[in-house]
Parts: C-alpha cells; sequence; structure tokens
C-alpha cells in the first residue's frame, strides 16, 4: 500500500506533464513574430520614471 501511495502521484504528475507537452504541439502559440506585447512596443526613452523615484531638482 505504501508503494502505491507513492507511485500513482508519480504516475499522475508525468500524465499531467505529458498532456501539456501534447496541448502545445496540438495547439501552438496563436501569436506571430510579428506581433510584441505592449511592454516590447513601447520604447524606454519615453516611458515615465517609475513610482518612487524622486524628481529632478530645479
Amino acid at each position: 500500500m505504501v508503494v502505491l501511495a507513492v507511485i500513482i502521484p508519480v504516475l499522475m504528475l508525468g500524465v499531467v506533464l505529458a498532456l501539456g507537452r501534447y496541448e502545445e504541439l496540438l495547439l501552438p502559440d496563436q501569436r506571430g513574430p510579428d506581433r510584441l506585447e505592449p511592454s516590447a512596443a513601447r520604447s524606454s526613452a519615453s516611458s515615465p520614471a517609475p513610482a518612487g523615484t524622486p524628481a529632478p531638482s530645479p
């Protein structure tokens, strides 16, 4: 019984991982290489200073 208590969760983990890999093969990512994340599309020069940064002195 102890052996089953150890083997069954390991087998279930293997099944879940295998199904995840199967899903990735069956349903590839819908985003193409030309579609960027919104954060990657913005340039860093136009972004405001992060919160908590003190304003420069005049």
